[in-house]
């Protein structure tokens, strides 16, 4: 009876561990290696020249002067137009904009294009600022952001459109419901495909999907990609789709990416991970960022069917490793230009760094 109880046990552990382990075993839905472009890096930091008259402050603000970090991309008009997260003297952040026709010598707009106003957002927006954005273009050509509104204590994942990059109506929060408006929510990541060199968000089973979150992942849906539901079970609550992972560098926590890359295996997602001071990658910085990659089903994209164990990136060049927050790789932009990818990622929450790989 002893020996019948250790091997239902061992069944019972068995069936426990497939449950949590990935479908697929290969890695050929994985992208293989990204070689940081050090001829470049970092491509944008800080600059004590900018400034432009804060609609609140009533004054003049060097809004970038302190850092410049978190970029998105997207490619139009044969240019890679990068938006970034630029920081005052006071810590307020603020959305710049930025283009270049090689990829990697930017020209920046003197002013910001998105940030605190005298709005209806205000409340949410001051004075810790717009924060962290991504990208992607809806079919219609319309610009799809999605960036953080800070206000000091709670941050909000927010929508702007804009058709242009430079005049962006702001939509306000994703979560609406009067339950989430004291709930800390960023980072959304839009499941897109790649038309050429344009990334175009795309529906799956009839509605826009965006993995969201800065603990685990959450999903949410939507007809227009400018109001949003948040994936709820049965009792209201959110549905975790991926969470951190104890040893790994992923052990603290997990945050999207750029937009998330419909793909012939599933739905690629680049993600950022944190590695716990506790129960971490002991080879690894504690608390330090790097990226990630994980696979989700395409027919059910809340199925997570692959994820890799070694990061892509992780702190190893001296503006990674040091800057306002040491040990950071923090990835939100990536592009299809001239016939490669190329990630953007915030270096040590300070300044912006450049990596290159030829795989499609």
């Amino acid at each position: 009876m002893r020996f019948l109880a250790y091997i239902i046990l061992f069944s019972t552990y068995l069936s426990a561990c497939s449950s949590t382990q990935p479908l697929v075993q290969t890695d050929s839905w994985m992208f293989q290696k990204f070689i940081r472009s050090d001829d470049y890096n970092p491509i944008l930091e800080p600059d004590i020249q900018a400034h432009f008259t804060c609609p609140i402050r009533q004054k003049k603000v060097y809004w970038a002067a302190k850092n410049v970090f978190n970029p998105a991309a997207i490619v139009h008009d044969g240019r890679v137009w990068m938006l970034f997260r630029a920081q005052d003297d006071r810590g307020t952040s603020r959305i710049g904009l930025a283009n270049s026709r090689d990829g990697f010598d930017f020209r920046k707009r003197p002013d910001p294009v998105l940030y605190p106003d005298v709005d209806a957002l205000k409340n949410l927006e001051w004075n810790g600022g717009c924060e962290d954005p991504r990208v992607v273009s809806r079919k219609d050509g319309l610009f799809i952001m999605t960036y953080t509104a800070y206000d000091g204590n709670i941050a909000h994942l927010c929508i702007a459109t804009s058709k242009d990059f430079v005049h962006w109506q702001k939509h306000g929060p994703v979560l609406t419901a009067k339950k989430y408006h004291k709930r800390w929510s960023k980072s959304g990541a839009i499941v897109c495909t790649r038309k050429g060199s344009r990334i175009v968000a795309k529906k799956i089973n009839g509605k826009y999907r965006m993995y969201w979150g800065d603990s685990d992942l959450f999903m949410a849906t939507s007809d227009d990609l400018i109001q949003w539901q948040p994936l709820e079970d049965k009792r209201g609550n959110l549905i975790s789709v991926m969470g951190p992972r104890p040893g790994m560098f992923d052990s603290k926590l997990v945050e999207p990416g750029p937009f998330a890359l419909l793909r012939k295996d599933g739905i690629l997602l680049l993600y950022n991970g944190a590695n716990s001071a506790i129960d971490g990658d002991k080879t690894l910085a504690p608390n330090g960022y790097a990226i990630g990659q994980a696979l989700f089903s395409s027919s059910k994209p809340t199925q997570l069917i692959g994820r890799a164990d070694h990061y892509l990136l992780s702190s190893e060049r001296y503006f990674e490793k040091e800057g306002a927050v040491n040990n950071v790789c923090f990835l939100e932009g990536m592009v299809w230009f001239n016939d490669h990818w190329m990630l953007y990622y915030g270096a040590g929450d300070s300044r912006i760094g450049v990596a290159e790989c030829w795989e499609n």
